[in-house]
């Protein structure tokens, strides 16, 4: 069986602005949740920036992503996913004109990006909404937030229209049902927030999806506009058809958001649960018509796949797995607990295009680890035989998916570039194909090294998939 991918396949890495750029108050830009995140999710927020967060340099892409860009080129990316943080251009987010220089540097970004070659691909909110909007809206609680969310992406397609193709609105938008602060701006702690105000929130973000998606087509008619989710397979732990139907809900709590950006309304078994809750959503007709501006492909995050069971006494949840569920008895799992599972991408890649029939793109995709910086013939670098093998089993898994008709766009590796974590705010969870030279405890010299990795993956990308093994 062939591991080619098809040609024009977008081959590249992914990244996020609050966990790469540093220069969290350069340029004019105003503070963002992530500015109060000194450790991820894992303790409540503080309240205002502290220096023991590492984002605050993060691994200065701000100032030095030439460098970056040029060895991004030269392992042959075709794309590179990255994201606009908001406050850089609109420091509140409340604003009515957004900041000049914030859009200056983004179009050095995308200067770079064009003189190398390679493909922009854009996430217009990645877990960074603006503190302001956070603590004076509740976020996205807050209707108003559509506004200022559609102001904004105005003035990203207005100004970069013609530069970028690809377009996501909202990074992993299913994680807000188990983090409401990182992924929607929500200060209301998880065990205050109900459903009614999370799931209104949740509301409130769908509409701005769909209106900034109706906005693109009108400014950027040749652009695509997809959604991002997290994949995540559920399994039942056994054939005990209850376990079946306990997987199909879980499963259901991410499928509604897919549903809704490629359906354009809600689906029946998320209103039964509204029924069954006494959620009662305000929804308003311009609402209905914001959703029907359906996407143009699902993009996902995919790193593990869970099991879910009816059985009180089993449950017993994973370490690593902000989305809940129960680990797989059958899998091993990473350094921080998440279960490696290559074939369940081809599950969710089968399962997405048979349910939406929209194009695919696997956006993120990779293994934190603890990694050991050693020389080997007089050059620093890292032998990362458990990240070459963590790419290449997940990647054949996609080749057998594309062999089974499954459209896909292409594949962005998670942390291309060793980067801050999002759940953790550690820089010992590495993914990166290279190196940066930082420390837990803020110390390093920020120089980059290529891992072995960095050349598994070059040959990768020049031999469109040939080289991988099965």
């Amino acid at each position: 069986m062939s591991t080619t991918f098809p040609d024009g396949f977008l081959w590249g890495g992914a990244t996020a602005a609050n966990q790469i750029e540093g220069a969290y108050n350069e340029g004019g830009k105003g503070l963002s949740i992530q500015d109060v995140m000194p450790k991820g999710i894992t303790t409540p927020p503080t309240e205002g920036p502290t220096p023991e967060n590492l984002k605050q340099v993060a691994i200065d892409f701000y100032h030095q992503y030439e460098e970056d860009i040029a060895a991004f080129a030269d392992l042959g990316f075709k794309v590179f996913r990255f994201s606009i943080a908001w406050s850089r251009i609109f420091p509140l987010g409340d604003e009515e004109t957004p900041n000049a220089e914030g859009l200056a540097y983004y179009s050095r970004i995308l200067d770079e990006l064009e003189k190398h070659g390679i493909e922009p691909l854009v996430t217009i909110s990645h877990y960074e909404t603006p503190l302001h909007l956070a603590r004076t809206y509740n976020g996205w609680t807050s209707r108003e937030l559509i506004g200022f969310y559609e102001n904004y992406c105005r003035a990203l397609f207005t100004t970069f229209g013609t530069r970028v193709k690809y377009w996501l609105t909202f990074n992993e938008i299913n994680s807000v049902i188990h983090e409401p602060f990182l992924s929607g701006g929500i200060p209301t702690p998880k065990d205050q927030l109900t459903p009614q105000d999370l799931y209104q929130a949740i509301h409130h973000e769908l509409v701005a999806s769909g209106r900034a998606t109706k906005l693109a087509r009108e400014l950027m008619p040749q652009a695509q506009v997809g959604c991002m989710i997290i994949a995540l397979p559920v399994y039942p732990l056994t054939p005990d058809p209850a376990d079946v139907v306990a997987a199909m809900h879980t499963a259901q709590d991410s499928y509604a958001f897919g549903d809704i950006h490629c359906r354009g309304e809600y689906p029946g078994y998320l209103l039964r649960r509204f029924r069954e809750q006494g959620i009662e959503l305000d929804i308003t007709d311009e609402d209905r018509e914001d959703l029907r501006n359906t996407v143009d492909f699902v993009s996902f995050s995919y790193y593990m796949s869970i099991c879910e069971t009816a059985d009180p006494t089993k449950q017993v949840k994973g370490a690593g797995n902000i989305m809940g569920g129960i680990p797989n008895p059958t899998l091993k799992a990473s350094e921080w607990g998440w279960q490696i599972d290559p074939q369940g991408l081809r599950v969710v890649l089968n399962d997405y295009w048979g349910r939406w029939q929209k194009p695919l793109f696997i956006v993120e995709n990779g293994i934190g680890a603890v990694d050991q910086l050693v020389e080997v013939d007089g050059e620093k670098t890292v032998v990362d035989d458990y990240r070459i093998q963590y790419f290449n089993d997940h990647l054949v898994q996609a080749a057998e998916a594309i062999q089974d008709g499954v459209e896909l766009m292409g594949y962005t590796s998670w942390g291309c570039i060793d980067l801050v974590s999002a759940s953790t705010a550690q820089m010992s969870k590495r993914y990166g194909f290279i190196y940066v030279d930082r420390n837990d405890d803020g110390s390093g010299t920020l120089a980059r090294y290529p891992k072995k990795s960095y050349g598994w993956y070059r040959d990768v990308i020049a031999s469109n998939g040939a080289s991988l093994t099965r």
